[in-house]
């Protein structure tokens, strides 16, 4: 990351401090309204003994026979301890493993996330999330919310950048809140000057690229422009594959050249939207980078990350697309003029632009996620109480046929008793 780009962030951050006291007082953004619990905890409790719950599990497991979704739920849905959240972790990896990995409840992995909020062991539900494979942790907008929302209290920008990238994976985006939230996160964390490998800008590059397609503002052209930067990186420096591979993402070359045309559908856009200068001075240090390790390589000299480099294939495209770059810095300074001369730059920061995005819109989306969840909470209790009724039929049905096996046992011995007489 270009230290220019990430001085100006550090002193916009400074800026939205000075300038904007409300922000300051509740920095973790999101109201108080949106992470009480007392929706949640307002269910219907069904108080059970983990370590009897916990044994039943075991058996069941040492016989070979699949653990219901409903008892997975029960034991997380009744932790009390840090240490019971540990259990849990052990518990919903081995139901994963189970035949009925597939019915893992939503309301489960929502009560997870808030159990290790709770309980102060948030590192479990990162965990769990970016090993989302062998613990079926997949949660909907609402709960990726509170946990990103969680860190950004801390001011723990990393980790909520490791949440933003598991929504981006699971292109879990609708929501309006949690693009908001992520844009927020990612800015935060540029602001903090991190030293970035190349594939963690392709991780920030392609989460701020899909946070910045879903909003129709200044903010999101600025984000599209920074993102398509750093894919762009990539893709000059370890080929298109290593772009795309595992992501959601559009699998085509020319991510620089996307972003040029971001440039240019600004520059030519008849209403009030601009790019953030500081994005643009990313822009302009990558492709002064990227010029530079060329001119190296064509000379034979070695630079930093060669190794890196060197351990990914790159075909004829990748070099063809390679080539361009000359051509990509010459209307790179075309459009940056066109820009300055049509007031198209925002001397503001990508994270002042961000911070008032937040404060202008995030009211309105948290009122609409919380009508949503309102109406989730309850649709999941009816769901649960089906599954109870189920379970409470099927123990009915197994009693009964096991009395019917028993009766008919001891009509047979009796028979055969009397034929013996």
């Amino acid at each position: 990351m270009a230290a220019s780009v990430l001085k100006r962030c550090v002193t916009a951050a400074v800026k939205v401090k000075c300038l904007s006291p409300s922000f300051s007082a509740r920095r973790w953004l999101l109201s108080a309204a949106y992470t009480d619990t007392k929706v949640w905890e307002a269910r219907e409790k069904e108080p059970l003994n983990l370590a009897l719950l916990a044994n039943n599990m075991d058996r069941t497991y040492d016989r070979n026979l699949p653990v219901s979704s409903l008892t997975v739920s029960r034991f997380v849905d009744n932790i009390s301890s840090q240490e019971e959240v540990n259990q849990a972790e052990y518990y919903l990896y081995k139901f994963r493993h189970s035949p009925n990995c597939w019915y893992l409840r939503d309301w489960t992995i929502h009560s997870w996330i808030r159990q290790c909020l709770k309980y102060e062991v948030r590192e479990k539900a990162l965990h769990t999330l970016k090993n989302k494979v062998q613990y079926g942790i997949f949660p909907d907008d609402f709960t990726f919310n509170l946990l990103i929302d969680s860190y950004i209290k801390d001011g723990d920008f990393k980790s909520a950048c490791s949440v933003v990238e598991e929504v981006m994976l699971q292109e879990a985006v609708d929501l309006s809140s949690t693009q908001i939230l992520s844009l927020y996160a990612l800015a935060s964390y540029l602001a903090t000057r991190p030293q970035l490998t190349v594939s963690e800008e392709r991780m920030l590059g392609a989460s701020l690229l899909l946070c910045g397609i879903k909003q129709d503002n200044s903010v999101g052209l600025s984000a599209q422009l920074l993102g398509n930067a750093m894919l762009g990186k990539v893709e000059m420096l370890k080929g298109i594959h290593a772009v795309f591979k595992g992501m959601p993402l559009f699998w085509e070359r020319g991510y620089l050249s996307r972003a040029l045309d971001v440039m240019e559908g600004v520059a030519a856009a008849s209403e009030d939207v601009k790019l953030s200068k500081d994005s643009l001075d990313y822009m302009n240090d990558l492709l002064k980078e990227l010029s530079s390790t060329s001119d190296s390589e064509s000379s034979g000299e070695e630079s930093a990350g060669e190794e890196e480099k060197k351990e990914t294939t790159v075909d004829e495209d990748d070099k063809a697309e390679q080539a361009k770059l000359p051509q990509y810095v010459s209307r790179f300074k075309e459009l940056c003029g066109r820009l300055e001369s049509e007031g198209k730059v925002d001397s503001a920061s990508f994270l002042v632009a961000v911070t008032a995005l937040a404060q202008q819109n995030l009211a309105a989306a948290e009122k609409s996620d919380l009508e949503q969840y309102e109406r989730k909470v309850p649709a999941w209790e009816a769901e649960r109480r089906q599954l109870i009724q189920r379970e409470k039929e099927l123990r009915l049905q197994a009693e009964q046929e096991k009395m019917e096996r028993l009766a008919a046992k001891a009509a047979a011995q009796q028979e055969e008793t009397r034929a013996e007489q």
